[in-house]
């Protein structure tokens, strides 16, 4: 498991404040969600390709999403952009 800090200045912390309980909580799910969003990415374009090219496709989407990465079929974000810098 990775683990990620976030710091925030007090007025930073006093803004979270006014729209959350829990400004902790708040972000482990904004950031959860937004992996829950790229694993659908990734499952997606990954079952397009494997039933075009007649792979079979693994059993979890922990498995798809890691095999699509040894199959590179997907790419980071920084190998993206290292592959196109002036793209946004």
């Amino acid at each position: 498991m990775t683990y990620y800090t976030v710091s925030l200045n007090p007025t930073e912390e006093q803004a979270m404040r006014y729209v959350t309980i829990s400004p902790q909580e708040w972000i482990d799910n904004a950031v959860k969600n937004r992996a829950r969003v790229a694993i659908d990415e990734i499952v997606a374009l990954y079952t397009k390709r494997a039933l075009d090219e007649g792979v079979q496709i693994p059993t979890t989407r922990g498995d798809i999403v890691t095999d699509a990465y040894v199959r590179g079929w997907v790419m980071s974000a920084q190998e993206r952009d290292e592959l196109n810098p002036n793209t946004p």
